[in-house]
């Protein structure tokens, strides 16, 4: 339970909560490389994690290198992703982001940040997933549920997912920003649904600011913002 009275920042009550919640929260994705993990976070946009996984085990028994991907080419590729929505230009960005592991990387994935944001398909978000999940280097991946879940409990009032994650990192350390990222997704998609937020189930209502606000319990200056 949240001790009101502790000395603990409220920050860190919120993370305890949801450790507590849920202490199997991990990267749902299914993989055995980085490479693996890169290619089904690219795959991920729009698209649920048991969809990607379906559809990753059977690519990944076939192909699971850049170079064995680039034999598959466009048509083939297009054709085991196409349940996945979006399929041409990911089949597209795959494409691309495979020559440049095999001409530019000897085939690896690099475990920094701006090399991993420099291939095609690979925006912030995807890299900090693939550092922390593949790498172990903390970071915070803000996708659709830890934006919608931070700005909820009141951690963030960022405009982009860049001013979101860089908000989270100020509140938490960094040795728990990566745990943090999946305890926010798992919370958000167990019980701070987009449409329909099970606040009566959730472990940090007290300290919810959107809960505190619709009960009337936020004081009124720290309404707007």
């Amino acid at each position: 339970m949240l001790q009101i009275g502790s000395k603990e920042p409220v920050s860190m009550l919120i993370f305890d909560a949801l450790q507590e919640r849920f202490p199997d929260a991990h990267c749902e994705l299914e993989y055995n490389t980085p490479f693996e993990l890169l290619i089904a976070t690219i795959l991920s946009a729009q698209c649920t994690d048991e969809r990607v996984n379906l559809v990753t085990a059977s690519l990944f028994a076939e192909a699971n290198s850049p170079q064995a991907v680039l034999d598959l080419g466009q048509a083939k590729l297009e054709n085991k992703i196409r349940s996945l929505g979006l399929y041409h230009n990911k089949a597209k960005n795959i494409l691309a982001a495979c020559q440049v592991l095999v001409e530019n990387f000897q085939g690896q994935v690099p475990w920094d940040l701006e090399s991993l944001k420099g291939l095609p398909g690979v925006g912030r978000k995807t890299a900090n997933v693939v550092v922390s999940n593949a790498f172990g280097i903390p970071s915070i991946a803000v996708d659709t549920h830890v934006f919608r879940v931070a700005h909820r409990l009141g951690l963030s009032n960022g405009k982009t997912p860049e001013k979101v994650e860089e908000e989270l990192m100020g509140l938490f350390p960094q040795d728990k920003w990566s745990l943090l990222h999946h305890l926010l997704i798992f919370h958000g998609r167990r019980i701070c649904n987009a449409r329909k937020p099970g606040c009566e189930a959730c472990p940090v209502s007290e300290f919810c600011k959107m809960y505190r606000e619709e009960k009337g319990l936020l004081p009124q200056k720290d309404r707007e913002g």
